[in-house]
Order: structure tokens, then sequence, then C-alpha cells
């Protein structure tokens, strides 16, 4: 047990998962899906893919009530291949490279949403990462999925790249330099609605990156700034 808490008057704790806990994984994940409006903007991971990271390639923490899965996330390490996150941030050397972690999956029970739980495992599984193994941590976000976006956004992460990924989809690459302290000073700040492919990419290219976002009417505006 690495963590213990309250969820209104239920106790959890926190616990690093293994491969025996991946039918629990899958029946949660069937399950956040299954309530979700849109199932498009969460895509599973499959057995094979829980039990690459649980045996070594990465850390999964779980949160449990009662002795029951009621959300967890994960972090993979990820292997060498041209679809590296790595690349689109500006890596370019083998050894850069392997210091890069990816926050994957995080899944929280309908019944126990509400609670904070994503930023919650977010601080508690950073705590479990090895600093002088790993110096930055990496994710992908599809624009549109707000509840992501904001998550990525609270644990100071910031887009490094907005491109086309996995055969074509397009993808927010947000990024956490673990060992550096991001520079929160800038002298420009532009503000961008979150549909506006072509401009924010330039704004990326010119050196902006994107440190927040924020509703206006009904449109979201990402904050660019360099």
């Amino acid at each position: 047990m690495i963590a213990t808490g309250k969820l209104g008057q239920a106790a959890y704790e926190v616990h690093v998962l293994t491969e025996a806990h991946i039918p629990q994984l899958m029946k949660l994940q069937f399950e956040v899906v299954d309530a979700l409006e849109n199932k498009a903007i969460l895509q599973p991971l499959v057995e094979g893919e829980l039990g690459f990271i649980l045996r070594g390639n990465g850390v999964m923490i779980g949160v449990f009530v009662e002795g029951k899965l009621i959300a967890f996330r994960a972090l993979l390490q990820p292997g060498m291949d041209d679809e590296h996150l790595g690349y689109d941030i500006g890596l370019t050397t083998e050894a850069e490279l392997k210091k890069v972690l990816y926050q994957e999956i995080s899944n929280v029970h309908p019944d126990y949403r509400g609670f904070g739980l994503q930023r919650t495992m977010a601080d508690i599984i950073m705590q479990q990462i090895n600093l002088t193994k790993f110096t930055v941590v990496c994710a992908t976000v599809m624009p549109g999925n707000i509840a992501s976006l904001k998550d990525k956004f609270s644990q100071g992460m910031h887009v490094a790249a907005l491109k086309y990924k996995y055969g074509g989809k397009l993808r927010y690459v947000f990024m956490k330099d673990l060992v550096r302290k991001e520079n929160a000073l800038w002298q420009e700040e532009k503000f961008v609605e979150m549909d506006e492919t072509v401009e924010q990419q330039q704004l990326l290219k010119a050196g902006f990156v994107g440190r927040s976002m924020k509703k206006d009417g009904d449109s979201w505006l990402v904050q660019y700034v360099k």
C-alpha cells in the first residue's frame, strides 16, 4: 500500500498493481466505457497491453474501496520506434528517448467521479518515478477531450506539439520535464480556439507552448506563451 484517503465516507487504499489485477482492470475499463456518452474518447487497453506495462515496462497504480478496484492510472516505458513522442518534443538521441515515460490510460469508475481522483492518482504515480532513470513525461490527448486536457494542464504539463499520430489521428503532445523547472515568465501570450489547428501549429513551430485553456462562450481557447 502506498497511500490512503477518503472519498466522502468511503475509505480507499492505493496499491501498485501487478499482473494478478488484470481481470479487475479489464472489468473496470468495460464499466467506464459503457458509461461514456461518446465512447470514442477512450481507447481501453487490451489484456496484452496491460500485461506489458505490469511486467516491468512502466508502473500502474490502483485505488481500492473495500477490496474493489475503482480507479487506476498507468505510466508506460515506451519502445523505440518512429512514433516515439520524444521526437515530437525535440529529443534526438537514443539516450534522451530512453528517459521518457508516457502517461497512459487513467480510469475512474462512474460511481466515484467528482472526488478529484484523476489528479490524486497523478500526484501519487509521479512519486513512483525513478528520477535517476526517467526525466520527462509525455502524453497525447485528442482535441476536444476536455477532461483529459484539464488533467494534463493541472499537472503542470504543457503542449509541445499538435500533429497527426497513430495513423492520422490529431493529437496534442504534452510534456513535463521532471528535473528542470519550467519558466513561469513569458514575453508573449496568445489565445487560440481549440479547433484552429493550423494557427496552433504555427505558434508551436515559432517556439510557443500551450500552458492552459479557458472557456469562451461555446468555444475552448488554448493559451500559448513564449
